[in-house]
């Protein structure tokens, strides 16, 4: 090998050894750093992201008290369905103490006693919220009242309640217990031996 070929750089000496890669600086590529982020880049990226965990937190917020107000209310429901269904299981008690004081009977200890248990009780429902619903005379009303016969009564307009066999008994708006009535109805029929009976 002559000395101007070592002196151009071209011999067998300047060639890489195999697997090695080129120095960047051999190649004319030198290696690029990201610029880091400007101040208020940074800053509207920390706003937006504090943005978006308070409208979570908001959202979780919401979300806790529309669970909490459900279950209230779910609660209230389920005591309100118990106490309806104790009252309800009382009413034929009330109905049997009022036929008891409706029957013939001489005053006595024993009649007082009745009137009181029947007072006290009744008074005890009422302050659990039972009222109760005696539609004589006025006009009947499907959703509250049972009619138990429709019978043409002197006096009385078609469709007016005339007599109420059992009262009814309410809790706030809920019908525990519809009144049985009879009610009137038009002239008689002359072909029609007595009421007309419901079944």
């Amino acid at each position: 090998m002559s000395d101007e070929q070592d002196a151009a750089g071209t011999g067998p000496a300047c060639e890489p050894e195999p697997g090695t890669a080129p120095e960047p600086e051999a190649t004319g590529l030198a290696a690029v750093e990201p610029e880091p982020p400007s101040p208020a880049a940074e800053l509207e990226a920390l706003r937006q992201e504090n943005a978006e965990l308070r409208d979570q937190a908001l959202r979780r917020r919401a979300d806790f008290e529309n669970y909490k107000r459900r279950v209230e209310r779910d609660r209230a429901l389920a005591s309100q369905d118990a106490l309806a269904r104790a009252l309800a299981a009382l009413v034929p008690t009330l109905d049997n103490l009022e036929r008891a004081l409706g029957a013939e009977a001489p005053e006595g200890s024993l009649r007082d006693g009745l009137k009181l248990i029947h007072r006290d009780l009744l008074a005890a429902l009422e302050g659990l919220g039972l009222h109760t619903e005696d539609p004589t005379g006025g006009v009947f009303d499907p959703e509250r009242h049972q009619a138990l016969t429709h019978e043409a009564v002197p006096g009385f307009a078609e469709g007016a309640v005339v007599e109420v066999f059992g009262k009814g008994y309410a809790l706030g708006d809920r019908l525990l217990r519809p009144a049985l009535v009879k009610v009137a109805k038009g002239e008689a029929d002359p072909h029609q031996d007595g009421p007309e009976k419901l079944h």
